[in-house]
């Protein structure tokens, strides 16, 4: 299944029987060039130029899930980079038709373009071509199967049928509009939401009054695991856009907890578009151009501090942790006037002390803004802050309980569908009793029956792992080996290191896809990794199942292949270091892990974290060897440096000063 550009220039062939060969090359020349950009940087192939037509294929030889989407983001990228072209020099007054198509083709892999063998053959090219023909100057035709896979993510106008050269029956098609969402964002389908009323009655009534008195108010959403705080989050997100908000999430994780600040710098990479994937200087120009637009004469210095907090600028450094703390206040506080903004912070109960300290800070003393503080936490998070959320002007705690009976019974209800009728009831009550109203448990019961055989269903596991372990266990082989491999990455993991551990990496994207229709991963809306599907699993013990069912050797060679892939994927040290250091830890590679604990220890000095520091040289300090005399010394010297700076900092938050008084 793939998807076909074609790009054509209007009445450019009588246009150059006019001008000389130079002036019709010194035309196509840039023009072919911001075509070919557009379209690589939305991962499209350009299968050929003639003359000044272009046909580009998304979803061959790779295919990426959202192939169609990606075909239309990169034709609509080219219309308006033509229009750019011909702003910035009103002698080209280029114009254009264009069309994508989506349908099934052959694809060959072994093309010879030399020979005039093209990759993709079949009717979805034939038509694309007709459809472009059709199209409306500077217009941008699509066809029936392009129109149903992108509709969520494009606005289009219905369009008149295309009667079209060998085909029996007119052709429904659409006029591509403009984008409706941003790049790595889509609509998710998902069972509807059971019980909760009160809980989103209060959130959206404590919405209201924020965005009202322009207060910033911090809510603390506190429940055990798999009761369902991420999807009341999903819920709320949702009736934050439909009412002009905007929602920023971000995640902290036991395994990838790269940085000090890794949540709140997945939220500033969003809020200034950098990816892990762009270069160093790029991520800098991202930060300060997001930085000027919003802050004026303020932004070079604000820009330096946030380029220091993200791990961009390894040279750099901040007099205090007051100094970076208030350049990350003002950055939000400015973000907030133009919009009014929701920062998610979803399992704040595994983050480091210096995030729980900059999000206590941002709540304490934002002022005049609309900011929702959302965070997202298992009751732990009390064991590490007793206090959290204490002494704050505006705080609210909720508490999320299981599902009483008769809602865990209608969500039960609604998974077992597939179920004969007379079965279903029974089961729903039996599943609401077994899962004690855990909604995630009841969907892990209700997937193990409805997935296997209704002999193997008979028997039904009694604690979380057994009904983990048993729906894996019951997953197609294929799709069993992806599962076990992504869960080495962690909990979120990336397509394009699993295609390092595949040989069937022409099925990667329908094994995905599979997993994904089971609920046991989903497709992130927004990846860290441009160019690159990010996944995570829909719960971390189903990740932890999983990472526990594979052999010990397999485990050491999924580790390495994890570690190349986030080296090569990730400019910089900065966010990944500690990831790094731990999938070369487990690969039994020490010398590797050790110089990126020291790394990631370096990065936490940077920015003030010095309680991570102290913990990532002790964990470096671990791996050497008792003969490596020397690197040991040097580590328990910048270990000893770190732990004077940290109880230095604790001295000063207990006596109410900040880091130079003490």
């Amino acid at each position: 299944m793939v998807s076909v550009i074609f790009v054509d220039l209007v009445g450019f062939t009588a246009r150059a029987e006019r001008l000389d060969p130079e002036d019709v090359h010194a035309i196509l020349t840039p023009y072919h060039e911001c075509v070919r950009r557009e379209i690589q940087s939305f991962g499209g192939v350009v299968e050929k130029f003639i003359g000044d037509a272009v046909m580009a294929v998304f979803g061959a030889p790779t295919a990426f899930g959202d192939d169609a989407e990606r075909a239309m983001r990169a034709a609509l990228a080219v219309r308006d980079s033509v229009d750019e072209m011909n702003e910035g020099d009103a002698q080209l007054d280029l114009q254009l038709r264009l069309a994508v198509n989506t349908g099934e083709a052959l694809v060959s892999l072994k093309t010879r373009p030399e020979l005039g063998e093209s990759m993709i053959a079949g009717d979805v090219v034939n038509t694309a071509s007709r459809l472009q023909q059709a199209a409306p100057v500077n217009g941008i035709l699509v066809g029936e199967e392009t129109y149903a896979a992108t509709r969520d993510a494009i606005v289009y106008e219905p369009a008149p049928p295309v009667v079209a050269k060998g085909k029996a029956h007119p052709l429904a098609v659409w006029l591509a509009v403009r984008t409706a969402t941003a790049v790595g964002e889509r609509r998710l389908s998902r069972q509807p939401l059971v019980g909760r009323v009160h809980e989103l009655g209060a959130l959206h009534g404590i919405w209201e009054r924020t965005v009202e008195e322009r207060k910033p108010h911090l809510v603390t959403v506190l429940g055990a695991a798999g009761v369902g705080k991420t999807r009341l989050a999903v819920e709320f997100a949702g009736a934050v856009g439909e009412l002009n908000g905007r929602t920023v999430r971000g995640r902290s994780l036991p395994y990838r907890d790269s940085s000090a600040y890794g949540a709140f710098a997945a939220q500033l990479k969003q809020l200034c578009g950098i990816f892990e994937s762009d270069p160093v200087d790029v991520g800098i120009r991202k930060v300060r151009d997001t930085v000027a637009t919003l802050l004026g004469d303020e932004a070079r210095a604000v820009a330096d501090h946030l380029a220091i907090l993200l791990g961009l600028d390894s040279e750099g450094s901040v007099a205090d942790r007051e100094t970076l703390f208030f350049s990350v206040r003002g950055f939000i506080e400015a973000v907030a006037r133009d919009q009014p903004v929701v920062l998610v912070f979803e399992d704040l109960h595994w983050a480091d002390a210096s995030l729980l300290d900059l999000v206590d800070m941002l709540a304490s003393r934002l002022r005049d803004v609309p900011i929702f503080l959302l965070v997202l936490a298992r009751p732990e998070l009390l064991d590490t802050r007793p206090a959290w959320g204490g002494g704050l002007p505006s705080s609210t705690a909720l508490q999320l309980e299981s599902l009483a009976g008769p809602e865990a019974r209608e969500l039960a209800m609604h998974l077992l569908t597939r179920l004969p009728l007379s079965q279903i009831e029974e089961r729903a009550a039996l599943f609401a009793e077994t899962a004690d109203g855990n909604p995630l448990f009841i969907e892990q019961l209700a997937a193990a029956v409805t997935e296997t055989s209704a002999e193997a269903g008979a028997s039904l596991p009694t604690t979380v792992r057994g009904i983990v372990a048993a729906r894996l266990d019951a997953l197609p082989s294929a799709e069993r080996t992806v599962l076990l491999d992504a869960a080495v990455q962690g909990k979120v993991f990336w397509r394009g290191a699993l295609e390092r551990m595949t040989d069937d990496g022409e099925r990667l994207s329908e094994l995905l896809s599979a997993l994904e229709r089971r609920d046991l991963v989903r497709r992130e809306r927004v990846s860290a990794i441009e160019g690159d599907h990010q996944y995570a699993f829909k719960h971390m013990l189903i990740r932890e199942v999983a990472y526990d069912l594979l052999p010990r050797a397999r485990r050491q060679e999924r580790h390495e292949q994890c570690a190349r892939f986030l080296e090569e994927a990730t400019a910089e040290v900065g966010e990944s270091g500690a990831a790094l250091a731990r999938h070369w830890r487990d690969a039994g590679d020490r010398t590797r892990a050790i110089d990126y604990l020291v790394a990631a220890a370096e990065q936490a000095e940077r920015t003030w974290a010095k309680d991570l520091a102290v913990d990532l040289y002790r964990e470096a300090l671990g791996l050497v060897p008792e003969e490596d005399a020397e690197r040991r010394v040097a580590i328990r010297r910048r270990l000893a440096v770190a732990h004077q700076a940290f109880f230095h900092m604790e001295d000063a938050r207990l006596l109410g000063l900040g880091e130079q008084e003490a």
